[in-house]
């Protein structure tokens, strides 16, 4: 036996010499290791920092040098070959079998080389296009990555999901039938055009017409047939024909530039490869049409961007160069229309030999990544360049340079509005409205009032009003992009009469300076048949049943206000009242009551309780109080409490401070509140697991979820619109719990706000992703979802969407209920009865034909007066941020002078501090600080030497590093006094408002201090 463990040990080390080159490259290290027990801590260490500092390459390579070198106990070469297979290395395991009864073939090695030299070319475009979330899971299922493979991608990911896709490829490319398997998956997951980007075929024929098969040694490796002219650099495949007759150890070694993929990262080629990099254009768009016709010979077929009649009737104005706002239902392809407009605009432009520039803005980080994948850069990319940006992206040049080298931006709204900002500033990487041509705003609805899209084009409105008076002048005015908005519902903004309804649409309109809102007219019936109405229910709950939780709740919060001695003005439960605590907590805070503060703190979570318990289950309700009482028991006793369990205080008494853990002294108010709950605690939780008295709304929920999703047999997909993310996260987990969902197929899963707002813990934008990606591929069937879901996301046709208890304005409805696409779809909404919520419901219907009369009404306006209200309202909009921000400084800085900062407006050195100013006869401001003296030079100024009745002027006051005139001297009873002007400075205020010039000192809603004139001369270094 060991004569036999030793021929093995030899026949290893024979086989490492003989595929070195591709066995280092085949190997995870680190997880190797760990089933390597014969090497020492320190050999392990080693080779552990290796592959921390310099990659796996390397660290295989020491691991395997270690290996031949080394002394090791009889069989090692059998555990090594085992521990490969153990940590997921199965094609390194096959080449040093020391049994010689698995090697792979040379024809089985050029298969993997040519595939391999497939995905290194086409990476560029799995790393634009493919999302980690999407494929992740299910390569582990498939088992084409472990749980670590799975682990370090997703690590990777946290770096972007261009990280995590250089990762993910990195790690496939070492696996046995890696690429059969990931094209199989890719098709599993919805990506099939990359899969036919990856083999050069329509996903759509027959799989033998796409793929090729060769049985060699057991193992099924599924080819791509790529004709000669369809990629670069690559010779017409034919394996059963190869000439590759070499040894076995010539044909397995290859040089490790040939499979560069699976170096320590995944190689880049020329990004020209995804899009089309256009070198030598400013403008980013392609040179001549050969070059054109080649890159399309070359190129993998392209989606064919063509618009339904409907769609080219809405997009006519803009094709035609004018701003307008598309309207159109939620599912009707707005984007689609986008694209076609983005793509028409930049065709023209380059035609024109005219810079081109698109700007495509969205409100959400989400739909950055999904407008790029899903819509713009599959039509554009073969002739544009395109690419995302948000405040996820790593950026590593700064946007304008983004900007300068792209041609279409799809980003959120807000780096814009940053850009712009720092551009008024001053700064270098600031942008202008100028550099683009184009810009497409999605929701365009949220234009309006203070939001980031209304900030950007109130800078658009301001240039245009500026270029029409330059224009009169006959100078030459700043150029302005086209501007396109997209919307499925514009709202009335509240109305609840016509006319301000229509007022309402004019102001979206004048805030996008369109000249027309367009919906379908003439194709209408095209439109109805692509986008299916949802049956409407109204699922209503019987308010009459028995809540003895509730009661105890009540009955709990009439003690609370008995001992503080106060009168609530609302009932409980509802949001007035809750309005009203916060009101009573404020005014407590501020005159220092504190029994009536905490008193009003612990009432609020007692309502909170009774909307959980409105909302979804009693022991929800039940579970956050109990989290509350345990959060306030740990701050108000010196030593943390024990394991608080149900038989501990069901009594109801204090004895959890037992033990000898001293409490501190409690005050009185918070010893009857705490002991308040603790005595009603056993009462309150049995009532909470008592079925009998489970909230009505839930058991409507029960009944519609397994009505559709029994008569659809599993195939059902659904939404559920929740208002708050515990009440999402809750009836997640009520689903999940309950095994008659399962029985009807039922997969839930929460999805909610990526933001900080709430106590509760948001999802991040990676596990929002995720979701989404589970749901399209019907991993999950059931979304219980804030309004996150509600606009713009990439979420697949439902066959039921459900309101639950919630409903907020027209546009919200809409929204909505056009997720229900699926052919014979049902919108429910479920409700209690006499909680309003079926009547505001019923004035959103209302309000949508409202709107949809208001839309019709502008359309048919008269041109001149149209533009007669818009330009009004333009004006209106631009005057009332005007006062605002006026009125939003005075609030800020009308007592607190020192909070802002004059710099010279020509050089920009600091001046002083708005608390060196005081004022005499409530207009003179001057500076007489020591500080502010060596800045300035006086110059004489003959026309300034004017006497006045208490003071008198005799010369300039000279910025001493430009020149620049600041004010004047002036004579006040016998001082000599620096008199600034502030027209000569800019104002920088302390709390990130933007810089600022003004003509009088009147404009700046600044309270300065009056001169003391006796303080002043008693300090004085005059004589």
């Amino acid at each position: 036996m060991s004569s036999d463990g030793s021929f093995a040990d030899k026949n290893f080390c024979y086989l490492i010499s003989c595929f070195r080159a591709r066995v280092k490259r085949y190997i995870q290290v680190e997880p190797v290791l760990d089933y390597l027990t014969f090497l020492s801590p320190e050999v392990k260490e080693h080779i552990q920092r290796t592959a921390a500092t310099t990659g796996d390459i390397q660290a295989a390579d020491l691991l395997l040098n270690t290996l031949e070198r080394g002394n090791w106990p009889l069989g090692w070469a059998r555990m090594f070959v085992e521990a490969l297979r153990q940590a997921g290395n199965p094609l390194a395991a096959r080449y040093v079998n020391p049994e010689l009864t698995d090697l792979p073939s040379p024809s089985f090695e050029n298969a993997h080389d040519e595939c391999l030299q497939l995905l290194n070319l086409l990476q560029p475009t799995l790393v634009d296009k493919l999302l980690v979330a999407d494929v992740l899971d299910k390569c582990v299922e498939e088992k084409l990555l472990t749980v670590e493979d799975r682990n370090r991608v997703s690590a990777a990911e946290n770096n972007g999901n261009e990280a995590g896709v250089r990762e993910l490829l990195k790690r496939i490319v070492q696996k046995e039938n890696w690429f059969s398997t990931f094209l199989t998956i890719l098709r599993q997951t919805g990506n099939d055009e990359l899969a036919q980007e990856l083999t050069g075929t329509n996903c759509c024929e027959d799989n033998t017409e796409s793929e090729n098969l060769s049985q060699e040694d057991g193992l099924e490796v599924k080819e791509p047939l790529l004709l000669a002219t369809e990629q670069p650099n690559l010779e017409v495949w034919d394996i059963e024909n190869s000439s590759l007759e070499s040894s076995l150890a010539d044909s397995s070694i290859v040089s490790e530039s040939d499979t560069s993929l699976a170096e320590g990262s995944v190689s880049c080629l020329d990004e020209s490869l995804g899009h089309n990099s256009n070198m030598g254009s400013d403008s980013g768009t392609m040179g001549s049409d050969s070059d054109d016709e080649n890159v399309a010979q070359r190129a993998s077929p392209e989606p064919e961007l063509n618009l339904r009649p409907y769609q080219l009737e809405v997009a006519q104005p803009a094709l035609e160069g004018k701003n307008i706002i598309i309207c159109l239902p939620t599912g009707s392809g707005k984007t689609r229309v986008a694209v076609y407009i983005a793509k028409d605009h930049l065709d023209k432009k380059k035609k024109a030999s005219e810079p081109g520039k698109v700007m495509v803005l969205v409100n959400k980080v989400p739909l950055v990544e999904q407008l790029f994948r899903k819509e713009f850069e599959p039509f554009l990319k073969k002739w544009y360049h395109v690419t995302r940006l948000s405040g996820d992206t790593q950026l590593k040049i700064t946007f304008p340079e983004v900007v300068k080298s792209h041609d279409v931006i799809i980003s959120t709204a807000q780096i814009l509005e940053n850009s712009l900002l720092n551009s008024e500033e001053g700064e270098d990487d600031g942008i202008e409205l100028s550099d683009f041509s184009l810009i497409i705003i999605d929701e365009c609805h949220h234009t309006n009032k203070e939001a980031v899209y209304n900030n950007i084009m109130r800078r658009y409105l301001k240039q245009k009003l500026k270029n029409n008076k330059l224009k009169t002048e006959n100078k030459p005015v700043i150029p302005l992009p086209q501007i396109v908005g997209l919307t499925a519902s514009p709202g009335v903004g509240g109305a609840k009469k016509q006319a301000k309804a229509e007022e309402h649409i004019l102001k979206i309109c004048a805030n996008l300076d369109a000249v027309t809102i367009k919906t379908v007219k003439q194709n209408i019936n095209l439109l109805k048949e692509q986008i299916k109405e949802p049956c409407k229910k109204f699922v209503i709950a019987d308010d009459t049943k028995k809540d003895p939780f509730k009661d105890k709740l009540l009955e709990i919060m009439t003690k609370i206000q008995i001992f503080c001695q106060i009168s609530p003005m609302s009932d409980f439960g509802t949001q007035p009242y809750e309005q009203w605590l916060i009101q009573m907590e404020k005014k407590a805070a501020k005159e220092g009551n504190r029994k009536d503060r905490v008193c009003a703190e612990h009432l609020r979570k007692y309502n909170e309780a009774l909307q959980i318990n409105d909302t979804i289950r009693m022991i929800d309700a039940y579970n956050h109080l109990e989290t509350f009482y345990n959060d306030e028991k740990e701050k108000k006793f010196a030593v943390l409490l024990g394991d608080d369990s149900d038989e501990s205080d069901d009594d109801g008494d204090n004895e959890d401070v037992g033990d000898g853990k001293t409490p501190l002294k409690l005050h009185e108010t918070d010893d009857f509140l705490i002991s308040l709950f603790l005595g009603n605690k056993k009462k309150l939780k049995k009532l909470a697991q008592n079925p009998e008295h489970e909230n009505e709304k839930l058991i409507k929920l029960r009944n519609t979820i397994m009505e559709q999703y029994s008569r659809t047999e599993g195939s059902a997909r659904g939404i559920i619109f929740t208002k708050t993310r515990q009440s999402a996260y809750a009836l997640s987990q009520w689903i999940t719990e309950n095994e008659k969902f399962s029985e009807v197929g039922v997969k839930a899963h929460h999805l909610i706000g990526a933001g900080h707002s709430s106590e509760f813990k948001p999802m991040t934008q990676n596990e929002q992703k995720e979701v989404i990606s589970k749901f399209r591929t019907g991993k999950i069937n059931l979304l219980i979802a804030t309004t996150v879901a509600e606009e713009g996301l990439d979420i697949k046709e439902c066959n039921i969407v459900i309101r639950y208890g919630l409903v907020t304005n027209e546009i919200a409805m809409v929204q909505a209920r056009g997720r229900a696409r699926a052919d014979e779809s049902t919108y429910v909404l479920v409700a209690q009865s006499g909680s309003g919520v079926v009547e505001r419901e019923t004035v959103n219907d209302f309000r949508e034909k409202m709107m949809y009369k208001a839309i019709d009404r502008v359309q048919n306006m008269k041109p001149e007066e149209y533009a007669h209200k818009i330009l009004e309202l333009q004006m209106q909009s631009i005057m009332e941020k005007k006062m605002k921000t006026k009125r939003s400084i005075a609030k800020q800085f009308k007592d607190k002078p020192s909070l802002i900062n004059f710099l010279c407006k020509n050089c920009s050195v600091p001046a002083c501090s708005g608390e060196d100013i005081y004022v005499i006869e409530k207009m003179h401001h001057v500076n007489m600080t020591p500080e502010f003296k060596k800045l300035y030079f006086v110059r004489g100024n003959k026309a300034l030497q004017t006497t006045c009745a208490e003071y008198q002027t005799n010369g300039e006051i000279i910025c001493n590093k430009c020149g620049q005139a600041w004010g004047t001297m002036m004579v006040h009873k016998g001082l000599d006094l620096p008199c600034l002007k502030i027209k000569n400075f800019v104002v920088v205020f302390q709390n990130n408002l933007p810089k600022k010039q003004y003509k009088k000192w009147v404009e700046l809603p600044i309270t300065f201090p009056d001169l003391n004139y006796s303080e002043y001369c008693l300090f004085s270094d005059e004589d």
